[in-house]
């Protein structure tokens, strides 16, 4: 059967008032961004569609107006549920203006409950978000106070508890991939990532939906190789041509071939990075990586490790993964987070996340943002900024190993460094250690529970999770104790016993010659 094939605008006319719209990518990558952008045109021409639901699993847009921001204006969505919303001011806007319904879930469990949905089961049942702000005992993932429907409950199983997260039954799909042939069936083989656009196009063909996606080109039947096709024909409506801007690998990059290829991903080193506090970071963090282990880098100052590994020639040592689906190769950052070059397999969001809910990530290094003396740290939400959780709580709580890294405060920071020591030039007007946590994104007491070891990774200090606290277990040579660390905290740490200076090779503006343990 011939699939239609439409304009970005005449598929924005198929978008109907209180539609429920799943939103396809991850960040700039895979995302439909020729058709939400004739879809937020439609409603400023006509005020319509108006009441849309909707539904994404990761962060996509660009801080600015691209992709969700498209649809982020009054009227125009009644509620939305996400993993990430720190690249959606317009949305955020609206959420905390209580202009619209709004929830943050794990990244993880919504890529999971588009698959389970998809099967028809009456939701997902995961032990992911307990004791966070997600446990329907602190917020139940609710965003603002016009938000009052439960989605998440606390359930016992065997004497252990676990949240169960309701179904979601949405009938709009908006997609990407590559090329569409005659019937429909969608290859992706210039998208870096897959994520979960088969368990969204099933759910929504499921519900009797409308599947919409974008592609680059359509070629005849029967030139698609079979096992190439992501998205088959059955579970795809209509297709939508786009191209340049409005087809972008990423939001940074027209198209980098070493996302989708195989190869060396050390094979074309860039440029040494300027010995800055993020470098410090992740050197740091760096000395604590395992040989063979399977990782996850976050956003931030984790992104900077895979560039320290390239420095150091060691990346062939561990393995890389990105939550959104590639493994091995070297991981991206800024707007083209989530892509690996050189990867070695690129799997699904959903198939990504149940790997990683399963324990099977062996170290994780995520961002540093507040935390409190407890060791509970919040990164998902900061007075009216709503951030997200993203797949850290997914991350941080099954990880075998967790690794927090940031700097030790934020705006403004200035130092010097380079022969071996650290000063403070200018300190940061944010203190991130705190009394009390705007939101608990990491739970230490899940964590201690769980005999997790935990390591908070700054420029000047690192601490561990100790029963009892935070405890100081070094510190940054050229460092005052006192007027440095203690002064710029709003609570007292433990000090270790056997507190340490931080190895001086971090402190270098040359290679640090690292090498990697078993």
């Amino acid at each position: 059967m011939r699939v239609n094939e439409l304009t970005a605008q005449q598929a924005a006319n198929l978008i109907k008032d209180e539609d429920r719209v799943i939103l396809g990518g991850f960040i700039g990558a895979v995302v439909p961004e020729a058709i939400e952008q004739a879809i937020g045109e439609r409603f400023l021409a006509t005020g319509h569609p108006k009441n849309l639901e909707i539904y994404f699993t990761a962060g996509q847009g660009d801080g600015k107006d691209r992709a969700i921001n498209h649809l982020s204006h009054l009227g125009m969505v009644s509620m939305a549920l996400g993993g990430h919303w720190g690249l959606i001011p317009h949305l955020q806007k609206l959420a905390n203006d209580n202009q619209i319904q709004g929830y943050n879930f794990p990244q993880g469990v919504i890529a999971q409950l588009l698959r389970d949905s998809a099967a028809g089961k009456p939701g997902t049942l995961s032990h992911v978000g307990l004791g966070t702000f997600v446990d329907p005992r602190v917020e139940g993932g609710k965003i603002n106070r016009v938000t009052t429907e439960d989605r998440v409950s606390l359930i016992n199983i065997h004497d252990r508890e676990y949240l169960f997260y309701n179904r979601l039954d949405a009938n709009v799909a908006l997609l990407r991939g590559t090329t569409a042939d005659e019937n429909g069936n969608i290859t992706m083989e210039d998208e870096c990532l897959f994520l979960e656009n088969l368990a969204a196009a099933q759910l929504v063909t499921n519900m009797g939906g409308t599947v919409i996606v974008q592609v680059k080109r359509v070629v005849k039947a029967g030139e698609l190789p079979p096992q190439q096709v992501r998205i088959p024909g059955i579970f795809v409506n209509a297709v939508v041509v786009a191209e340049g801007e409005d087809h972008m690998q990423t939001f940074a990059e027209q198209m980098n071939p070493a996302y989708c290829m195989a190869g060396n991903g050390q094979s074309e080193k860039s440029l040494p990075r300027e010995l800055d506090a993020k470098k410090i970071i992740a050197r740091r963090a760096a000395m604590e990586l395992k040989q063979g282990a399977i990782l996850n880098y976050g956003i931030g100052a984790p992104e900077v490790i895979a560039s320290i590994t390239d420095e150091e020639g060691i990346t062939d040592q561990v393995i890389a993964t990105v939550e959104p689906g590639a493994i091995g190769g070297t991981p991206a950052g800024g707007l083209s987070f989530g892509a690996a070059a050189y990867p070695e397999a690129v799997i699904t969001q959903d198939q990504m996340f149940d790997f990683y809910d399963g324990g099977g990530i062996d170290q994780a290094f995520l961002g540093l943002a507040e935390c409190n003396q407890n060791g509970d740290l919040n990164v998902s939400k900061f007075g009216d900024k709503i951030a997200g959780c993203g797949g850290f709580i997914n991350i941080t709580q099954n990880a075998k190993q967790v690794f927090f890294c940031g700097t030790f405060t934020a705006g403004n920071l200035q130092i010097e460094t380079g022969n071996g020591e650290l000063r403070i030039i200018n300190e940061g007007k944010v203190k991130k250690l705190i009394q009390e946590v705007g939101q608990i994104t990491f739970s230490a007491n899940i964590a201690r529970m769980n005999n997790k070891p935990v390591l908070y990774i700054t420029e000047r200090a690192v601490f561990r999770l100790a029963d009892e606290g935070l405890e100081l277990i070094e510190i940054a040579p050229g460092i005052d104790l006192h007027k440095d660390i203690l002064e710029q905290m709003n609570f007292s740490p433990l000090i270790s016993s056997e507190l340490t200076l931080m190895d001086e090779r971090i402190f270098i503006d040359k290679l640090m010659g690292l090498s990697i343990t078993r």
